[in-house]
């Protein structure tokens, strides 16, 4: 992928296997979100290849910000993109029903966005993603302007979630605790250029058990993406 004056990416050469969690981390411009944007079908490699085993169109995507519609209350918000898909309104309702309540806002279907907290507007998002049932759910940030209780609430949910379902995530975040517990697999990119500077297995099962983040393990796993991180950004020098 190309910006004027440089590559904005790679060449990067990246695997995602059936319901994989894998984070994606690096500094600021280093291409994260265009590796989304490529997975997503958003924007085209200026060289090389996607290549995406199954159905296209089953992709939820969770931006930085909820964007939700400001007019619209949340049953009608989740149930968007099933509508225009083809889904009878009435069906796409009551599946942005059972969508709310598995993200914890079963309460709060007729509530607008100027009526929840950044929280709950997150989970809205989060349910309006895999109401299109996906096999690939991509993440941008998206917990990055909340505090760190509602992020682990909802990383936690995030994990309840994946185990329920027959999907692959792809989460991108600067925060190496965050990837840490979050994924299984880590990849580093170069600040310089978007290349891989490290694709890490992290230990342990997932779902994480409660307390992992306290474990020797999980602190050496901090310990080898930090490292890994601060010689990415060695790489602009």
């Amino acid at each position: 992928m190309d910006y004027p004056g440089r590559a904005a990416l790679g060449p990067l050469d990246l695997t995602i296997g059936p319901r994989e969690i894998v984070a994606v981390v690096g500094a600021s411009g280093a291409g994260k979100s265009t590796v989304l944007r490529l997975l997503a079908g958003l924007e085209r490699p200026a060289s090389g290849t996607v290549i995406r085993i199954g159905e296209p169109d089953r992709t939820g995507f969770v931006f930085q910000n909820p964007t939700l519609m400001p007019w619209a209350d949340a049953r009608t918000n989740v149930a968007l993109p099933l509508e225009l898909s083809g889904t009878p309104v009435a069906d796409a309702r009551r599946r942005a029903d059972l969508g709310l309540r598995a993200v914890g806002l079963g309460d709060r279907t007729t509530a607008y966005p100027r009526q929840l907290s950044g929280g709950m507007a997150m989970r809205v998002s989060l349910a309006r993603a895999l109401s299109v049932e996906p096999d690939l759910l991509l993440l941008d940030e998206p917990f990055a302007a909340l505090d760190s209780i509602t992020r682990r609430g909802l990383i936690e949910d995030l994990h309840r979630l994946w185990a329920d379902r027959s999907v692959a995530v792809v989460f991108v975040t600067h925060d190496v605790e965050e990837a840490a517990y979050l994924a299984g697999r880590v990849v580093v990119l170069s600040a310089a250029d978007g290349r891989t500077v490290a694709d890490l297995p992290m230990p342990g099962p997932l779902p994480r058990p409660e307390g992992w983040r306290r474990e020797p393990a999980c602190r050496e796993a901090v310990e080898a993406l930090a490292e890994a991180l601060a010689k990415s950004m060695e790489r602009t020098s």
